[in-house]
């Protein structure tokens, strides 16, 4: 389903998703066989999947965990996964995806609107968000059926491939009350980021929990 705008778009944990007119709002609709465990790096597929489209038009696109899609540094797109499930397990995951191709959204706090860009400014040229679409839903295609293919390391493989390159580096994440600072390490096979802090120890961090994740010192 694609949308010309939204009046109520929304993002993770409830947060308002800015919609104007000649952006890319698309819901897709996937109905995965059991196993349940390997699909909870659907969001991962779809950020990839994102990420190849607008890499195909020419830009530089990184990866952040859990959600966003990077363009020359600075964010271009978002996925929102919700899940429902009944008596045998997961029945349906919709994703939300949204890039805004033609414009940044207009009505960004300064501090926010200068880490956010759109497609045509980045790039310098208009792009038809059809033709986004029609890619994003190729390159969906392809990474569902390896996900029930080959399970959830092919997807996890080439989405670290793309990812912005925080391996390593010491970074902060904000889950409910607390900011966690820690060496992001990997992800675990359900696509959750596994942080070492400074204590040692290691702890997993799901996305549902977790409000950012940001280099420390940012």
């Amino acid at each position: 389903m694609l949308a010309d705008a939204q009046s109520a778009g929304r993002g993770r944990q409830g947060r308002r998703w800015s919609s104007p007119p000649g952006n890319l709002y698309m819901s897709v609709l996937l109905r995965p066989a059991p196993p349940d465990a390997r699909w909870s790096v659907l969001p991962l597929a779809a950020g990839l999947a994102v990420g190849e489209a607008l890499a195909a038009e020419g830009l530089d696109v990184r990866l952040k965990w859990p959600n966003d899609v990077m363009a020359e540094g600075r964010k271009v797109g978002g996925i929102l996964a919700e899940a429902t499930s009944g008596a045998d397990g997961l029945e349906s995951v919709v994703l939300g995806i949204g890039v805004n191709v033609a414009v940044r959204p207009p009505d960004l706090p300064p501090e926010v609107a200068e880490a956010v860009t759109c497609v045509a400014e980045a790039l310098a040229r208009a792009v038809d968000r059809v033709v986004i679409a029609a890619a994003v839903l190729a390159r969906l295609t392809v990474w569902y059926h390896a996900l029930a293919r080959e399970g959830p390391r092919v997807v996890q493989a080439a989405w670290r491939a793309r990812a912005v390159p925080w391996w390593g580096r010491a970074v902060e994440a904000q889950s409910g009350g607390r900011r966690l600072r820690g060496i992001a390490r990997d992800l675990d096979e359900g696509g959750a980021l596994i942080l070492e802090l400074e204590d040692g120890t290691r702890t997993v961090l799901h996305s549902g929990e977790v409000r950012e994740v940001r280099p420390a010192g940012d």
